[in-house]
């Protein structure tokens, strides 16, 4: 295999950009993941992170958290080093890496989310569970706190996590195929509360699958196969020749052209 780590981007990383990487290249054994990758995501907006199955968007996120290696590239948070600035970050994983039979209650998956400000060992108080609980109402599941989680339905269990996240207080929220599985309605409240976090001056990113809603629900896009294809202003950026270099001949001509209508 040749040696990535000896390609180098010159871009300079924005230190104004919730999320900003350079040169971002990551490798299982063998066979690459990224390559050589540069982005930068605007403050405020709802960004989505676009591109066919196997593209390396699930795999750009744990990258930029330090969730898996990388070979080589840079990330930074805000302009500061990831470790530095995760009480700030809330991430949202795929609904399928979390153990669903643990034994917690949808109350106590929210309570998760204040560990960082309360500590392991601390008392979890009544003032943190009214905010859990808020959390939770905020989703649309104040009715379930006490429910199992494993004996809510995929979108009840997506709307938990991410009353999860709400918990935490973040500026940037990573969500990774936040609506895969997931009925209407709960894709509904979901981009509501997201849409809701855009209206605080909070930042969305999120690995996203349908094309026909990304103009819809995002401001920016990263189109992504193993590298950057394009990245920018979902008006300027999700169009026709983009799309075709991001997805080649996964999606015909006339599916493209519509999609590309859509972002115009």
């Amino acid at each position: 295999m040749a040696d990535l780590s000896v390609i180098e981007s010159q871009t300079p990383l924005d230190p104004a950009s919730p999320l900003a990487v350079r040169g971002l290249t990551v490798s299982y054994g063998e066979k690459p993941a990224l390559f050589s990758l540069d982005a930068s995501f605007p403050a405020g907006k709802m960004s989505a992170i676009v591109g066919p199955n196997g593209a390396g968007k699930s795999t750009f996120l744990k990258a930029a958290l330090g969730l898996i290696p990388k070979v080589s590239g840079e990330v930074s948070v805000f302009g500061r080093e990831v470790d530095r600035v995760r009480d700030r970050i809330a991430y949202l994983p795929q609904r399928a890496s979390v153990d669903w039979d643990f034994p917690t209650t949808a109350r106590d998956v929210v309570l998760m989310g204040l560990y960082g400000q309360v500590g392991l060992w601390r008392r979890i108080t009544g003032q943190h569970k009214a905010h859990a609980l808020a959390c939770l109402d905020r989703v649309g599941m104040a009715d379930f706190a006490d429910r199992q989680i494993g004996q809510l339905s995929g979108g009840q269990q997506q709307r938990v996590f991410l009353a999860r996240a709400l918990a935490q207080g973040a500026d940037l929220f990573l969500l990774d195929e936040p609506f895969a599985g997931v009925d209407a309605a709960t894709e509904a409240a979901i981009i509501d509360v997201l849409k809701s976090l855009q209206a605080e001056g909070r930042s969305v990113i999120a690995v996203h699958h349908d094309l026909s809603t990304v103009a819809e629900y995002f401001d920016h896009v990263l189109l992504v196969n193993l590298r950057r294809i394009a990245e920018g202003p979902v008006a300027t950026t999700f169009t026709a020749d983009t799309l075709a270099d991001a997805y080649g001949g996964r999606l015909g001509a006339v599916q493209i052209e519509a999609l590309a209508l859509q972002g115009a």
